[in-house]
Parts: structure tokens; C-alpha cells; sequence
């Protein structure tokens, strides 16, 4: 069990956070293999700052990994991230603004659990 009382599940050598996330892994690769999507990733990285140094020391890049990204037919990349109201944490909301201000290529979506 995780901190949010999710069940953690594998598939594919995947290891998935919830069964929500799981799932919803198994409605893309279903669309990908109908060629709704394609170039389906799960837990891509994106790195919102570089590393820095201050002081002396290196202070870690900041990054975000959300659930998936693929690409829409019309050429959309498209990163999603599977949320249920327990995991919308004001880190994720910051991240998540980072992430569309940084990719502004990128459209954004968040699957409700």
C-alpha cells in the first residue's frame, strides 16, 4: 500500500502506481494498437530546472514524471497523469504548471481516478 492507499500493480515490467493508473496504461495500449495514438511512453522525464550549483554544492535538477505520454493523430503530444483528489498535493500542482509553462508544445491532461 502507498501513502495514498493505492495498490501498486505490475505490468509489462512496468510498475504502476494504482490500479487506476494500471488500467488506464491498458485503454492506451488499446488505442495505440487501433492507431488512436501512437509513441505511447509511461513515466516519461521532464526536467523543469537544471541542476545549479550554490554555495558550493549542487542542488538537484527539479524534474516531473507524469503517468504517460503519445502522440494524437493530429500530431499532438500529449502528457497525462492519472489523479485522485488525495494525489493533487501542492507539489504536483507546481510541477504541473512548471511542466505547460516550460512545454508549451505539450497538452496536458489529467485523468480523474
Amino acid at each position: 500500500m502507498s501513502k495514498y492507499h493505492s495498490k501498486p500493480v505490475e505490468c509489462d515490467g512496468i510498475k504502476f502506481d494504482s490500479i487506476t493508473e494500471y488500467r488506464r496504461y491498458l485503454d492506451l495500449k488499446l488505442m495505440e494498437r487501433n492507431g488512436e495514438i501512437s509513441g505511447l511512453t509511461v513515466h516519461p522525464r521532464y526536467e523543469l530546472q537544471p541542476a545549479f550549483k550554490y554555495n558550493g554544492k549542487t542542488e538537484r535538477a527539479i524534474t516531473y514524471t507524469p503517468d504517460f505520454e503519445y502522440i494524437t493523430p493530429d500530431g499532438w503530444k500529449v502528457v497525462e497523469d492519472v489523479k485522485s483528489t488525495p494525489t493533487k498535493t501542492e507539489a504536483y500542482s507546481i510541477r504541473r504548471r512548471l511542466l505547460i509553462r516550460q512545454y508549451p508544445e505539450v497538452k496536458f491532461m489529467e485523468v480523474e481516478a
